[in-house]
């Protein structure tokens, strides 16, 4: 049986390292040559697939991400249609070497436009991990797993004023599908701040949770005038039993 191709993660626990995203520290410490946190430094391990890369790290790495030419949010992904196709042949169970590799290929191009995007990173770990590439398989792995501690780590999400940080819209999907929180159609409650809700009420911290609040104002810092967003096509992990990774 053909099934859609969503997960291939065990999630890791939730970065000791939790802090709001400071623009302005963001920005001195990524544009400073003698910083760690220099991003040029950065982005080159990251793109080798360094995982030594931490969690502070990716903290720097991710919204340091925003003050690059590259970041172009509000820009569609060609190569994601593309990529959810051949995701959607693979037979998991009897998967096509041939389709793997077309799915790697596409993958490295939609990481072009987005290199945080955890949809496309887990991908990239699962085609890797099925040729039996284990090195690519592991780096793809921690890649997404800090793309996502990074996030968790921004807010805890629960109200307005604690919102989580996203730099591309369908983040705040994956994150929530990565930690297996059904959502329904969110909605944009103010110039900032967007409210995700659960299909039911989600146990957190001891309560009830209707949803999830995340900032989402450095997609719109460079927005055209006119310009109206239309979102992709959602994906979420699950489907495909979780693969464990050391």
């Amino acid at each position: 049986m053909r099934k859609f191709i969503t997960a291939c993660l065990l999630f890791l626990s939730v970065s000791v390292f939790a802090k709001i995203p400071d623009n302005e520290d963001i920005l001195q410490r990524t544009t400073d040559t003698s910083s760690p946190y220099y991003y040029t430094s950065l982005i080159m391990r990251y793109n080798m697939g360094d995982t030594t890369l931490n969690d502070k790290d990716f903290h720097y790495l991710y919204y340091g991400y925003a003050f690059q030419e590259s970041y172009k949010p509000l820009e569609s992904n060609p190569d994601i249609p593309h990529l959810y196709d051949l995701a959607g042949r693979i037979d998991v169970d009897h998967p096509e070497r041939v389709l793997l590799e077309d799915l790697i290929s596409a993958g490295q191009k939609a990481l072009q436009k987005d290199p945080f995007s955890p949809k496309v990173l887990n991908l990239m770990a699962y085609a890797y991990g099925v040729l039996g590439d284990k090195k690519q398989e592991n780096a793809y792995f921690h890649r997404m797993n800090g793309i996502i501690r990074a996030i968790i780590a921004s807010g805890d999400g629960l109200s307005e004023s604690s919102p989580r940080h996203i730099l591309m819209f369908e983040h705040a999907l994956d994150v929530m599908a990565a930690e297996n929180m059904p959502y329904g159609k969110s909605r944009i409650i103010s110039r900032t701040v967007e409210f995700v809700p659960f299909l039911s009420p989600y146990v957190v911290n001891g309560k009830k949770r209707k949803g999830l609040y995340f900032n989402f104002e450095r997609i719109y810092w460079n927005k055209p005038e006119g310009y109206t967003y239309q979102r992709d096509r959602t994906w979420q992990f699950n489907n495909l039993k979780p693969r464990k990774y050391k």
